[in-house]
């Protein structure tokens, strides 16, 4: 008996040990820039929320795999590359001119990566910007000729500066003087008045103004050149692991429900995690923000990764291109549309901003032009109130402050291009019925006011206007 319980024992811990010996543990090491807010969708939403979690397969191959999750944070995709060769990461989050340099360092490196899906992006352009110091006189980028513009090379935001120079006609060689600056460096720059503008990519043009040191004279938009930020994975890992790959699209595509069902939530959790203002995380992830959050590859953000190529050619920072018919893959991406059950080739073909459908707080109309949009966030309270108009915010204003309420922020939808803004940042057109309108730059309101007819006043002078006409 003795023999046969020892016998026994002993085949279950071979049996034990064989089954330790084929199970398989599976890496999936996602690099994330938490600070560049529109890639939350990517990294930092499925990270705190464990929504990786939840979409990684358990059955079939994967039934006895043990999955080592890892992430890490990083303040450009420049490092992550560099991860990612090093075969320390499988995924990169990153925009549309680093992403570029990840396939050519891959490519290099005798490996390759593909472009998984886009995370949010304009098709205008917007999200990249050039702000000025808050007290410099300049009011429009045609203004900077013979001007110090610094800019993070190599940089998304470095293709729109060359675009807004070229657009004026200008030599960059000789009309400006263009230096190299990360955010960190150009933002004291900006204060200490050493540089006479930025160029910058996500959240800065909007975070350094929303900081009160700095002043937004030029969106993307203006120049009309899209520009996005996405997803890549190491080819191999996405090839022997196409499961993983479409979970961690599935988990990319709960974030961006999540986020567009509660905006404020998770402008606060963006916060809390990343050091970025809830109320510059709301520009971009509230109804009718910045940017459009879009994970379908759109013939327009195709174009502008083909056209990254050419630029960091042309920069220098590449001597070869990449086949942009097998560098982006929409196969994962479909596949995981199709799993969650949603029609990929309908969200390819809506080119909407995320909508606001709402009723006016103050009135209680219907809100349906979505230009004449104004918002307010009382601090302390957990959802943005929203008007019709700027004249029914200003009035909503002044009665929360009636009854101790502090104003968090004032937002306002630009007239021509519908980007929200900050409205205390904002110039208004007061025309002669009384409706005010908002725009970016005072140019453009000055070109309103002189087609249409009305007055152009800053913030207060706009608010001050409604008021005293009730």
């Amino acid at each position: 008996m003795r023999i046969r319980s020892l016998l026994a024992t002993l085949m279950m811990t071979a049996s034990f040990a064989a089954s330790a010996a084929q199970a398989e543990t599976i890496r999936v090491a996602i690099g994330t820039q938490d600070a560049t807010i529109n890639t939350a969708t990517g990294g930092l939403i499925i990270r705190e929320e464990k929504l990786l979690e939840k979409y990684l397969p358990h059955d079939g191959k994967y039934k006895d795999v043990t999955y080592d999750i890892q992430w890490k944070n990083f303040t450009s995709g420049a490092p992550i590359t560099n991860e990612q060769i090093a075969g320390k990461l499988d995924f990169g989050v990153m925009a549309d001119f680093p992403g570029v340099l990840n396939g050519v360092a891959h490519e290099k490196a005798g490996r390759k990566s593909i472009f998984i899906t886009v995370l949010q992006g304009s098709v205008k352009g917007s999200g990249n910007g050039v702000v000025v110091p808050a007290d410099s006189p300049i009011q429009s980028f045609s203004e900077l000729k013979g001007k110090t513009i610094s800019v993070p090379f190599a940089s998304t935001s470095h293709a729109l500066l060359l675009r807004a120079v070229a657009a004026q006609g200008w030599d960059p060689e000789k009309d400006v003087t263009i230096i190299t600056q990360a955010p960190e460096v150009a933002g004291p720059a900006l204060q200490a008045n050493k540089i006479d503008a930025h160029a910058d990519f996500v959240p800065y043009a909007e975070l350094f103004p929303w900081r009160g040191f700095a002043r937004k004279i030029l969106d993307g938009s203006q120049v009309t050149s899209p520009t996005l930020h996405g997803a890549l994975v190491d080819a191999a890992y996405a090839e022997k692991y196409p499961e993983i790959v479409v979970a961690y699209l599935r988990a990319a595509i709960e974030a961006d429900r999540r986020i567009a069902e509660e905006p404020e939530k998770y402008s606060e959790l963006i916060a809390k995690v990343t050091g970025v203002e809830a109320e510059v995380d709301y520009l971009f992830h509230g109804p009718l923000g910045l940017q459009t959050r879009d994970l379908t590859w759109k013939p327009e953000f195709r174009q502008d990764v083909a056209a990254a190529i050419e630029t960091l050619k042309l920069l220098k920072k590449t001597d070869q291109g990449l086949d942009i018919n097998t560098f982006i893959s929409d196969r994962y991406i479909k596949e995981a549309f199709k799993e969650a059950g949603l029609d990929y080739e309908a969200h390819l073909k809506n080119y909407e901003q995320l909508p606001l459908k709402a009723k006016d707080a103050l009135t209680g109309e219907e809100i349906k032009d979505p230009k004449r949009v104004a918002q307010i966030w009382i601090k302390d309270e957990p959802l943005v109130h929203h008007y019709a108009s700027a004249e029914n915010a200003f009035k909503a204003a002044k009665a929360f402050e009636a009854q101790g309420k502090t104003i968090r922020v004032f937002y306002a939808q630009d007239r021509e291009s519908g980007i929200k803004l900050l409205g205390a940042k904002s110039w208004f057109v007061r025309t002669d019925s009384g409706e005010v309108t908002a725009f970016l730059l005072k140019a453009s309101a000055e070109a309103w006011a002189k087609n249409h007819g009305g007055k152009v006043l800053d913030y207060n002078g706009a608010r001050a206007a409604v008021l005293a006409s009730n």
